[in-house]
């Protein structure tokens, strides 16, 4: 059970393949999941297709078939079955027989007949099978094609649509969802028929698409795994229908294959996901970096005050050179953009010369004020310069904004010095709330660029962000070493290979 009470509906499909994941099995899989069911499946058939048609089609031995479906059903209690592509009058009476013996609370046939593209999936004699089977179904899904067939098998050729589901109905005692993908107009009408007559029908508008690949095994999963859950065919139908016509809106933007494309299964999870953070998901990336870094002796002993002041000295004498090369970058990054972004840039890129000039010579009072760049800082300003000669100012942004997000959240977690505190004023500087405005608009100006930049170059900048966290710590363990007499520290963390 679920924290809230509701079990999750065990469903499984018995069906073809489709390695371009648009239909059969793999749409089955994606369509279960969707409605937040778990998916099985045994194949029936593989099926070399694409979004042009079905090239060939494999029929495995139906002892293996049966194999399939025992080692599902001797281990897993079964809520719902889906039944897709069967192709061969043996593979249908095996399906039957097994399901004879083991009848789930729902079972839904989608008796694929015809592909979309117009290509036969079932020969004549395991159409003449399928009689069997319809009689354990709950419901059964037809296209208008699949229709006509059915029809046929029982007996009859009615001139409409709705008596030939009317009459299929009524042969085998069987729901039927006559789907109206296929017709025209500005609506796709969907009737839902039982032996007693029509039931209700089922309206959405009409997408205008050509990728409609696997719609109709698409529909018939998810309905599946909404009769299990709700326990209510009208809902499950309604529901169903509401996502299909989501995912066919979202169908284009897939580009997926050069014919008929396939739907988007999941655009409606994904309209209900949180818009995706470019630049939480790399400040979470480097979550064991940053716990160093607040732990590290340098932060501690300016937190409590017991700090050595000529170590402190030493950081600050680095911090001046940092500062002044990494002015130049943040110009740089100005001379690259346009408009606010620019305009932010170049007051970073002043507010680091206002900064050099003013609180650190203050601070260093002629101590330390010539000593020479220290082996970390030369790395950690190598990496920017690396950043910059790339080229991309994507991949600079982001190899700047750790200086940003690191010193700021630093900030949040030393929290208030009192006045007497010897480093009150560097404590007060890391928290002021002006630089953490400084931050978040810096990240904003990198989100940005994240979510427009390919994503050879997102990874670029995931890496330069990542690697410049590294040497933000290794720039705050520098001071220390260098008391103790030790030389030049990088970052711990191998950088991954670009």
């Amino acid at each position: 059970m679920t924290t809230a009470g509701r079990r999750i509906p065990r469903v499984l499909s018995i069906a073809g393949t489709d390695p371009t994941g648009g239909a059969g099995l793999q749409a089955d899989l994606k369509s279960i999941a969707a409605h937040d069911g778990y998916g099985m499946g045994v194949v029936t058939a593989l099926v070399a297709q694409n979004t042009h048609g079905v090239r060939s089609v494999h029929v495995p031995d139906v002892a293996f078939l049966r194999e399939q479906l025992d080692a599902v059903s001797d281990d897993v209690t079964i809520d719902a079955v889906k039944i897709g592509m069967l192709g061969t009058a043996e593979v249908v009476r095996t399906v039957t027989s097994w399901l004879r013996e083991h009848r789930p609370p729902v079972v839904v046939v989608d008796p694929v007949m015809v592909a979309t593209s117009g290509d036969r999936l079932l020969d004549e004699d395991a159409s003449r099978a399928m009689v069997s089977l319809f009689e354990l179904a709950d419901l059964v899904t037809p296209n208008r094609t699949e229709l006509e067939v059915l029809a046929a098998l029982a007996g009859g050729s009615p001139s409409s649509s709705l008596d030939a589901a009317l009459l299929v109905a009524r042969t085998w005692d069987v729901l039927v969802l006559a789907k109206g993908g296929h017709d025209d107009g500005t609506t796709s009408d969907d009737v839902l028929v039982s032996a007693s007559g029509v039931v209700r029908t089922f309206s959405a508008p009409r997408i205008a698409t050509t990728n409609t690949h696997g719609t109709g095994c698409s529909l018939s999963s998810a309905i599946t795994t909404l009769a299990a859950r709700d326990g209510d065919w009208e809902l499950a139908i309604g529901g169903a229908k509401a996502w299909l016509t989501a995912a066919l809106l979202g169908a284009d933007a897939l580009e997926v294959g050069s014919g008929n494309g396939p739907i988007d299964h999941g655009a409606v999870v994904r309209a209900a996901l949180p818009e995706l953070s470019w630049t939480d998901r790399w400040w979470d990336d480097v979550a064991g970096v940053l716990q160093e870094t607040i732990d590290c002796a340098f932060l501690v002993g300016m937190r409590d005050g017991t700090l050595d002041s000529d170590v402190f000295a030493g950081y600050l004498a680095q911090d001046v050179h940092y500062l002044r090369a990494y002015e130049r970058h943040l110009a740089t990054l100005g001379s690259w953009s346009t408009g606010e972004e620019a305009a932010f840039w170049a007051a970073a890129a002043q507010g680091c010369a206002d900064e050099a000039r003013d609180l650190h010579h203050r601070r260093l009072a002629g101590t330390h004020a010539d000593d020479p760049v220290h082996p970390t800082c030369a790395g950690y300003l190598a990496h920017l310069q690396e950043a910059a000669d790339s080229g991309s100012a994507g991949v600079l942004a982001a190899a700047v904004l750790p200086c940003f997000r690191v010193y700021a959240w630093v900030g949040t977690r030393m929290g208030r010095a009192a006045p007497e505190h010897p480093f009150a004023d560097w404590i007060a500087a890391y928290g002021d709330q002006g630089f953490a405005d400084a931050s978040a608009a810096a990240t904003g100006w990198v989100e940005r660029s994240a979510a427009a930049a390919t994503p050879a170059e997102r990874g670029a900048m995931s890496r330069a962000f990542r690697r410049a966290t590294e040497w933000e710590l290794a720039f705050f363990r520098m001071p220390m070493a260098a008391a103790a007499g030790g030389g030049g520290a990088g970052p711990t963390k191998a950088t991954v290979s670009r």
